[in-house]
């Protein structure tokens, strides 16, 4: 009965030995080359879709200023304010000349009202009425010229108030209270629209880049020397057509930016062209003293080959490492 027993053991031992083995062997898989996208980092400089000048609309001295570097203005927000002081001399005129004119108004009212009495009474001619009309209509038109003319006045000195052309962030303000300034010139710019990132890639990439093409946004902050660090996506929005000075450049639409400072340099990781690997999965590494090997199945049996290690990717979402040799196209690689 023992010994029985003792069979049993060995025969199970022996069995759980052999599924372990074949466990340890694993699968295969079969290396197969694919096509990948080589990215490259470059610097995009963040740039406003437009900045519009905040301008005086009249000459004069600058009164106040209300905005500086960095603020946030909405459209039609005063600046600043420029005052004229001849404009207030032009003002107490015009409210003179218009006293006159509406003495002259009621003096020609009152005669062109006699003369029609006399008239009615058979002691005055109508050429008299005639001309007291005459007068009237001419004072009547003075005085409408004249209020005109304030109107104009009061609407310059309106215009006094520099406002913003468009909700935006104010980037420079070149001008100080007190400053003298022409109509004309401007006070203030402004960042309005979307932020967006401007790339200048060496002309050998020009043909590869393409719009639509999805562009990897780095974190901000960091540089070359700290690795690239991802932190948002961008489209390809626009490829000019001409190059300059050896250089093809390229806009970046962003959904998100964030408060980047306009003329930033930040990095970017675009496609630049394609290229042709053999990868297999992480777990068909080995290293031993350093050195990178992968079981490959041969006619045989199963040999220990050291390869050279790329770049990892994604191949249909899974991660995959660079071959960059060891292995060909239609090697079967043993997974543990």
């Amino acid at each position: 009965m023992r010994s029985l027993q003792s069979a049993l053991a060995k025969i199970l031992l022996i069995g759980s030995a052999g599924f372990l083995a074949v466990d340890a062997r694993g699968a295969e898989f079969i290396v197969k080359a694919s096509t990948v996208t080589e990215m490259k980092a470059v610097y995009g400089q963040v740039e406003s879709r437009s900045v519009l000048p905040a301008r005086a609309r009249i000459s004069g001295t600058v009164a106040s200023v209300r905005v500086s570097e960095g603020s946030q203005v909405g459209k039609g927000d005063v600046i600043a304010t420029v005052v004229d002081d001849k404009l207030a001399l032009q003002l107490r005129a015009a409210d003179a000349k218009i006293a006159a004119l509406n003495s002259q108004l009621d003096s020609a009212r009152t005669d062109l009202q006699r003369a029609q009495d006399l008239l009615a009474k058979g002691a005055a001619a109508q050429s008299r009425v005639d001309a007291a009309k005459t007068q009237f209509d001419v004072v009547t038109n003075q005085l409408a010229a004249a209020m005109a003319e304030k109107a104009v006045i009061e609407q310059s000195a309106k215009e006094g108030d520099v406002l913003a052309p468009a909700d935006g962030r104010v980037l420079t303000v070149p001008v100080a209270a007190g400053s003298v300034i022409m109509a004309g010139e401007p006070l203030a710019r402004v960042a309005s629209g979307q932020y967006y990132l401007r790339l200048s890639l060496p002309e050998r990439h020009a043909v590869e880049i393409t719009e639509g093409a999805r562009v990897d946004i780095g974190e901000r902050g960091t540089g070359t020397n700290a690795g690239f660090v991802k932190a948002g996506e961008g489209q390809v929005a626009k490829v000019y057509p001409e190059i300059e000075n050896g250089r093809v450049i390229a806009d970046v639409e962003v959904a998100d930016i964030g408060t980047y400072f306009v003329n930033e340099r930040t990095l970017v990781s675009i496609p630049v062209a394609k290229r042709t690997v053999l990868g297999v999965p992480p777990e068909a590494l080995r290293i031993v003293h350093g050195i990178d090997y992968v079981t490959v199945e041969t006619a045989d049996g199963a040999l220990e080959v050291a390869v050279v290690l790329g770049a990892t990717f994604q191949d249909a979402g899974h991660p995959r490492v660079e071959i960059l040799s060891g292995l060909a196209d239609g090697d079967k690689v043993v997974l543990p």
